[in-house]
This record gives C-alpha cells, structure tokens and sequence, in this order.
C-alpha cells in the first residue's frame, strides 16, 4: 500500500477479514473542486475504504491511488487518519476559516463499523460545533446513534443535517437482495429504527433512496413498500437517484450481477451503454413513476439542488446533487433555510 504518514497496520479478530491501516493526516477538510455540483464546498473524510462492502460505491476506485484494488481491497483494506479530529479542530481554528458547511459521508461512510474502533466522530462533531461550523452527515451505519446527543448538543449552536441511505424495503426480499449487494451494512429494520431514533432526538433525517437498481429495486411494488415504510419512520423527505457505475464499481457490480442475474447483464449493457450513468430514457421512466409515490406522501422536494441544465424547471427530476430536506445543514425540517442554496459544481459525490 502507498500512502504517507502510516503509523502501523493492525489486525484485530474482532474485525476478521479487515485490516486497519493508520496514518497521521496532514489536513482533514477537503476543498470540493470547483467543477463539482454538489452543494457543498467542504467535505471531511475520517476513513478510505469502507467494510460496508457495497458493490456499486463510487468510491472504490479511489483505492487505486493507494496501490490497492478497487474490489476485495476497498472492502477490507481500510485507511484510518487517526489524528483526523486534532486536524480539524486546528484547521477551524484557522482566522481564514469562513465557516461555510462541511458535508460528511460524500466518500465512505463516517460510521462504518471502523469508527466503533476508533471513536473519531464525536471529535469531528465537536470541533464542528465548537467552531460555529454547520454540518451535515450522510450514512448507513446505525452506530450514529451513539452520538445523538452530542449531535442534539452541536444542533443547539449550528445548523446540522443529517441523512440516511437506504434503498431497500424491510421485506424478506428487501432484505435478502440488501444483505446480497451490500453485506457489511446495517439492515433496512435497523436504518428504519435509526431514523426513528434520529427524529426522537428531536433532530430532522432526510433519506437518499439510492441507488435505485434498474430490474431489482425499480418496481412499483418496491418503491411503495420502501416509501411507506419511511413515512413511517419519519423521514422528513427523500431523494430517489438510480444507480450510476463509475469505473471500478462498474467493474465490481457488474461482476456480481453476472454471477447473480446472468439474465439481466445484457439490459445494464443497454441502460449503461454511454458510460456511469443510466441513459435518459431509464431516469425520466424512473422519475415519472416515483414523482406521484413522493407527493402522496409529502416527501417531495429536494432542499439542496445542484444548478439545472437550460430550460430544465425546479422540481422535474431529482438529480446527482440533490438533497432531501433534512439532510443538509441550513434546511429546516419544513424546507425552509437555504433552499435557493447552490454552491461551486464539485466531483465528490454521494454514494
């Protein structure tokens, strides 16, 4: 493995088949590029790699600048910037910091089963909030309920968002297809309590129904049941992307679909044929069918949008970039805030 500033490797039973790899990090923050979309400029990445083992993360190919593989290793090969909560509270500090908002989750998940190890959250969270810096966090991982309240704490001194990924129905085929393509994370059950856990604390949760599977997860029947279930939970909105595949997770999916769904291998071959992202026909099909389920249950309208190509009109689609309200810092619950918010175009994105 190539990085700098490696302490030592560790190997612990408690985490068989994972292999920690601690460094000492020169910088935490990360400037998103300014060709990006996101509506963030600012990100904090704790860990590389991530145990969640998702066949489609975009991020695995960022394993290759290690000298590492974009499959096996992104799964159990894991960088830990132990020292990353120091940093941050250091770079805060900093008279140049403008406080603008730091987007958590973007690249591997903050609270992977890592962070049970090495604890760096509620440092991250309390060098945010002590800093008068608002935040977001996107995840999978229920081990964010550790920290709820020091998140309620941090929420009583700056905006902070906070959003789920979860694009699986607690049904027995929900769930066999989620523990299938996606073996390290929580179950839909416990996503679902995590939510609830999160809107108990008094504290809002936007969902990122996402990726949205093309033959697997598209279907009404699906999109329904997973739908009602984060109504239930009390999502305070959702925002439905399908998948795109990137190279190395293209590589990485679709040789688990063609061990998996044989039968489906020659249709991704047509929705992908132009490259990472589903052509226009499968993501307007796909928008037409979501648009009435999201508005039946008030949980339309995305808090956070990217800038929209010409002609296009708020509200037509979801897109790479959008937030759901709740899950970004500076949207209230309702969607109110910063809901005209568009920041620099960025080329970090969320899953």
């Amino acid at each position: 493995m190539r990085t700098s500033g490696l302490l030592r490797t560790v190997r612990s039973p408690e985490f068989a088949g994972v292999t920690f790899h601690e460094v000492l990090a020169k910088s935490a923050l990360s400037k998103v590029p300014a060709v990006s979309q996101m509506p963030f400029r600012w990100t904090v990445n704790p860990y590389r790699g991530c145990s969640h083992a998702c066949y489609y993360c975009f991020a695995r190919n960022t394993h290759e600048y290690l000298d590492l593989d974009a499959g096996h290793d992104f799964d159990s090969q894991v960088v830990v910037k132990v020292n990353a909560d120091q940093v941050l509270r250091a770079e805060l500090a900093k008279p140049s910091w403008t406080h603008e908002a730091v987007a958590l989750g973007t690249n591997t998940d903050p609270y992977q089963r890592a962070e049970g190890r090495y604890q760096l959250m509620p440092g991250i969270i309390s060098a945010l909030a002590d800093s008068g810096t608002p935040f977001s966090i996107l995840t999978k991982g229920t081990l964010l309920r550790r920290d709820l309240p020091l998140l309620t704490q941090a929420a009583e001194k700056v905006d902070v968002g906070l959003g789920v990924s979860l694009a699986f129905a607690d049904s027995p085929a929900g769930n066999e297809l989620q523990q299938a393509v996606e073996p390290g994370t929580p179950s839909p059950r416990a996503r679902l309590d995590l939510i609830r856990a999160i809107r108990a604390a008094g504290l809002p949760c936007g969902v990122m129904v996402a990726p949205v599977l093309p033959w697997l997860t598209d279907s009404l029947a699906h999109l329904e049941r997973l739908l009602d279930n984060l109504v239930d939970a009390g999502a305070t909105g959702v925002t439905v992307l399908p998948l795109h595949l990137r190279p190395g997770a293209r590589e990485w999916y679709l040789g688990w679909l063609e061990r998996d769904h044989p039968h489906l291998v020659e249709g991704y071959g047509r929705v992908y044929a132009r490259g990472a992202y589903a052509h226009k026909g499968y993501r307007d099909w796909l928008w037409e069918r979501v648009r009435p389920l999201i508005a039946e249950r008030g949980l339309g309208g995305a808090a956070m949008h990217r800038p929209r190509v010409a002609g296009a009109h708020e509200g037509d689609q979801h897109v790479e970039g959008d937030y759901p309200r709740g899950a970004f810092s500076g949207v209230r619950a309702d969607g109110a805030g910063a809901a005209s918010l568009v920041a620099d175009a960025g080329s970090e994105t969320l899953f």
